[in-house]
């Protein structure tokens, strides 16, 4: 036999070697450390624990600066085995292949002799795996309660293993080892049962029946004096057995040599005939029959029914061939054992030997035990109770041989896992189907079938099978409106259609009134014995606290998708994927896909959200609730400054922030745009989530931070909802703040839509409360939003008052983008007013001041301004080249505003030099995205040049329609706005182009949109 000697043991004293020669590891706590790292090796041990096990009563103040020292003296140490600690949040882990380390090796061997079955290998690699002991684990170190765990585990996997290895030795004869090793194990557990039936059987068989019965009456009176009971089933037959002189029927198996001095013993080559067990006679003429009944109404699923019927079928399977497995998975409710069940009766007459069915309990809070479901198959197999074997191994083994002679289907409903599943595999010719809510890719070969809910069509089609279709088909509205409401699940269709067969005199309208309100849907979703939330408790149920505390804080955060790093806060820890792969893995929550940026992307079936809700509500999920708003809300601003626009973006300093781990940041927010893109749906359902759950602070604080992105994206529906409940917030928490920041950022949306009026009054008010909280930025903000609608109205003395006073508290401040834009703003305004000599003063100031802070789309804003000038003053290679080079920074940015100006503009240019053809193309282009932002103002100058377009080239007809609804949209925008005499939008001149002097400038504010 190989004698093992890995680098690292702790089955015994610790120890390390290196080239065979001892590895000195000075100092106790060093050593202690080293060991609890080993005993968790390759995974993360974390610095808090080891901070315990190391100073269990006294911890010193230094405690994890001296837990850094011992780990560095230890790296020194160590560097010559080999080995290295590496330091990974939240604490330090030793990475270490199988060979290095003897608890490793050890599990190793075992899974390799479990994976052999009784053959020679398996008696050699458990007889390699027990010579690792060397005796108590860590005996030469103090013990810890922390390591009590892993200790027990690793005492029960050595007891599992020297059973198995007794078992080999009697199954070849060697009785009087066996015997030896059983007494050996008994003085460790001395009630331990199977243990004294395997004593008494080894003495029997070798002819020692008294000592058999010598053992039975010893283990008896221990029970009977020390615990009070008597022996149990299978001793007591043991015990029978003896006293009737039985013996097993003839098996043939290897024989084992007479050990070697000093060694263990090695398998044999040769075979005799043995003694086996207990008699095992199958009755003659057992054919268990055992499916379900078949789904009468079953209704769908052609695609699923073909790839699992193809599978399971025998035709095209070689008889001797290794068994077809097929693992059918999904979400509670979703209808896996109707499917397995409506296939398995359809592929029956393959398998004349018979169809085994086992309910596995994989959802109970105690599966079924493995050893009692081979119990289970083996009486329908015609195996008396007399013959049924003692251990799950041997079960098994008879389990496979009986089956070997006759093929059959095998189904296993509800499997736990694959722990639970490897013992009832048939060894050849058999099929095998197994569902489970969890996924088990553990099993060789296995064919992994996931089921989602049915299709709309279909979930109709079922309904009405349920109902009537006719029933179904005068209501249909009504019909599909339960539909969605039951998410589509099977489960909850069927209980929906129960409840409206038992009450025919109801209207559908009537359930699905009832269903409406996702408070009290599940309760609805009850009829006899079916329960749709019963179905999803029992999952949950089994979960883990941490996973169960990120499945109820998931309910609360609405139907959309979500990143999983959503689960780092809501359990306060850096990288939780171990949680979130526990729920997918129970199917309690669904991976939808990956978005465009590379994450995963996750959100709970519509009724297990509800079901989740139900379940929060606690101090656990609000604290939860709030570090994911607050991660939200670090993400989101994070992503924001890298934006090319953030000027006028304002911030929430109450609201709460939870930080990702820098490296998910990062590589979140490198690239902002497309973060934005795919998770601006959950920010807006965040900003939701926090109005609704009174975090006023945490709701404007978000909505702020999401203008830029709204700003370039005009997402202005978005923009304006999320600021009016945001809004109401702040109001209803009197955060006068928030209040100034969400009216700033509702004026500019109206602004954006020609909405005049209103966005003078919210900027005034805003301005109020601004100046009486003593925010000077905020006030400035709000004096440019005031200028920009004085310019906007024509009224160009009061825009200059406005932006020159904007431009004096900037420079106070010492905030030079606020000055880049305010003396931007005052240059556009010189340009309006006919004043080019200004104009370009101010535009140059504002064009160095961009290109000094690297501040590109104010550079494109700029620019813009300059092609206007160049073509006041009659240079138009220059005006095509700035609105050309301001069109390229747009289009670079993602900013469709800005880009649909620069458009306009080079349009314009175009027509006056007679490009008709490109200059139609500008304007076509630039006139769709006016049209889909509803900026009026953009689209009415469009559509007037696109008319002096058109009438230039002699389309009078169609010049005139252009013209007459340019001056529709212009009759529209007019309308007093009281600014203390800001004037109305002026009309285009008739000449073909706008009047300089006149025209309604394109406008900036935030930085963005309309310049």
């Amino acid at each position: 036999m190989v004698v093992d000697q890995p680098t690292f043991s702790v089955l015994g004293a610790l120890d390390v070697r290196v080239s065979g020669r001892p590895l000195r590891i000075a100092g106790t706590k060093p050593r202690i450390l080293l060991a609890s790292l080993l005993l968790d090796a390759n995974h993360v041990v974390g610095a808090d624990l080891l901070v315990e096990v190391l100073w269990p009563r006294h911890r010193p103040r230094s405690a994890h600066a001296n837990l850094r020292t011992y780990v560095s003296s230890l790296r020194g140490v160590l560097d010559a085995a080999g080995a290295r600690i590496q330091a990974r949040p939240p604490g330090y882990v030793i990475e270490l292949t199988p060979g290095q380390l003897d608890v490793l090796l050890f599990a190793d061997l075992i899974a390799q002799a479990r994976a052999a079955g009784r053959t020679e290998e398996a008696y050699d690699r458990l007889s390699r795996a027990l010579a690792l002991w060397r005796g108590l684990p860590l005996a030469d170190l103090p013990g810890s309660p922390l390591w009590d765990g892993r200790l027990q585990s690793l005492a029960e996997l050595r007891l599992g293993a020297a059973e198995e290895l007794i078992a080999l030795r009697m199954a070849r004869g060697r009785y009087a080892d066996a015997i030896g090793e059983l007494r050996g194990l008994l003085k460790e557990h001395p009630f331990r049962e199977d243990l004294w039936q395997q004593l008494m059987l080894a003495l029997h068989w070798s002819g020692r029946q008294a000592e058999a019965l010598h053992a039975y009456a010893t283990v008896r009176r221990q029970l009977v004096t020390e615990l009070g009971i008597e022996p149990g089933t299978d001793l007591r037959r043991a015990h029978a057995a003896v006293l009737a002189g039985e013996l097993p029927p003839a098996a043939t198996v290897p024989d084992l040599p007479p050990p070697a001095a000093g060694t263990v013993s090695d398998p044999p080559s040769s075979a005799v005939t043995v003694p086996h067990h207990l008699p095992a006679v199958p009755a003659p003429g057992s054919t268990p029959h055992q499916l379900p009944s078949d789904i009468p109404d079953f209704t769908g699923r052609s695609e699923d029914v073909a790839v699992l019927t193809q599978a399971l079928s025998p035709v095209e399977r070689p008889p001797d061939g290794p068994p077809s497995i097929v693992v059918v998975v999904g979400p509670p409710g979703v209808g896996k054992s109707a499917l397995a069940v409506h296939c398995a009766h359809a592929v029956r007459a393959g398998y004349p030997g018979g169809q085994l069915y086992l309910d596995l309990g994989g959802t109970e809070h105690a599966p079924a035990d493995p050893g009692e479901l081979l119990a289970e198959a083996l009486r329908a197999l015609g195996v008396g109770e007399a013959g049924l074997p003692c251990t799950v191994h041997e079960r098994s083994a008879l389990y496979r041989s009986l089956l070997a002679e006759r093929p059959m289907l095998v189904f296993l409903d509800d499997a736990a896992g694959a722990a639970q599943v490897r013992p009832l595999l048939p060894g050849n010719g058999c099929a095998v189907l197994v569902t489970s809510r969890r996924r088990i890719t553990e099993l060789p070969g296995a064919l992994q079938l996931e089921l989602d809910v049915l299709s709309p069509e279909e979930a109709e089609e079922f309904l009405g099978r349920i109902v009537g279709s006719e029933r179904l088909g005068r209501e249909r509205e009504a019909a599909s409106a339960i539909l969605r409401a039951c998410g589509y699940l099977p489960l909850a269709v069927r209980v929906a259609g129960a409840r409206l067969a038992g009450r025919p005199r109801w209207s559908l309208g009537v359930l699905r009134q009832r269903l409406e309100d996702e408070a009290g849907r599940l309760g609805e979703l009850r009829a006899g014995d079916l329960e749709v939330g019963v179905s999803f408790d029992r999952s949950y149920r089994l979960l883990p606290d941490d996973a169960a505390l990120a499945f109820r804080t998931l309910g609360l955060l609405g139907p959309q998708s979500l990143p999983g790093w959503v689960v780092d806060a809501v359990l306060d820890r850096h990288r939780a994927d171990d949680v979130t792969d526990a729920l997918v893995d129970v199917n309690l929550l669904q991976l939808v896909g990956t978005d465009p940026i590379g994450q995963p992307r996750y959100r709970l079936h519509d009724l297990v959200r509800c079901n989740a809700k139900e379940k929060a509500g606690g101090a656990p999920e609000r604290h939860a609730l709030i570090r994911v708003l607050g991660a939200w809300m670090a993400t989101a601003e994070s992503a924001t400054a890298r934006l090319p626009t953030t000027l006028f973006s304002l911030t929430s300093a109450r609201a709460i922030r939870w930080n990702l781990a820098e490296d998910t940041l990062g590589r979140l927010t490198a690239d902002p745009l497309p973060w934005f893109d795919a998770e601006h749906e959950a920010l807006v359902g965040a900003v939701r989530l926090a109005v609704d759950a009174g975090l006023a602070a945490s709701a404007w604080g978000l909505a702020a931070a999401l203008v830029p992105y709204f700003d370039l994206r005009c997402h202005f529906e978005e923009w304006q909802s999320t600021h009016r409940i945001a809004l109401d917030a702040a109001r209803l928490a009197q955060d006068r703040h928030g209040e100034a920041a969400m009216l700033r950022g509702l004026a500019q949306v109206c602004l954006y839509q020609d909405r005049y009026a209103e966005a003078a009054e919210m900027f005034r008010r805003s301005l109020t409360i601004f100046h009486e909280l003593g925010d000077v930025r905020g006030e400035a903000t709000s004096i440019c939003g005031l200028g920009a609608v004085s310019q906007f109205c024509g009224e160009h003395l009061r825009a200059l008052a406005y932006f020159r006073r904007a431009l004096a508290m900037f420079l106070a401040m010492g905030d030079r983008s606020g000055e880049a834009y305010a003396r931007q703003a005052i240059g556009r305004v010189c340009l309006a007013s006919g004043d080019p000599d200004q104009a370009s003063k101010w535009l140059g100031e504002a064009l160095r001041l961009a290109r000094e802070l690297g501040d590109s789309h104010r550079e494109g804003c700029v620019s813009m301004q300059f092609g206007r000038l160049h073509d006041l003053v009659a240079e138009p290679e220059q005006a095509m080249r700035f609105q050309g080079h301001a069109l390229d920074i747009f289009e670079g940015l993602g900013d469709l505003h800005c880009g649909a100006y620069a458009m306009q503009s080079l349009g314009g240019l175009q027509v006056v030099r007679g490009d008709q053809s490109h200059a139609s193309d500008q304007l076509e282009r630039s006139l769709l995205i006016f049209q889909r932002l509803g900026d009026r103002s953009g689209e009415a100058a469009t559509v007037q040049t696109l008319g002096e377009l058109h009438r230039s080239a002699g389309r009078t007809r169609l010049a005139q329609n252009y013209l007459h609804h340019a001056l529709t949209l212009r009759r529209e925008l007019r309308g007093g706005v009281d600014l203390a005499g800001v004037a109305e939008p002026s009309a285009p001149s008739g000449d073909g182009r706008w009047s300089r002097d006149t025209a309604p400038p394109p406008l900036v504010l935030d930085g963005n949109a309309v310049e």
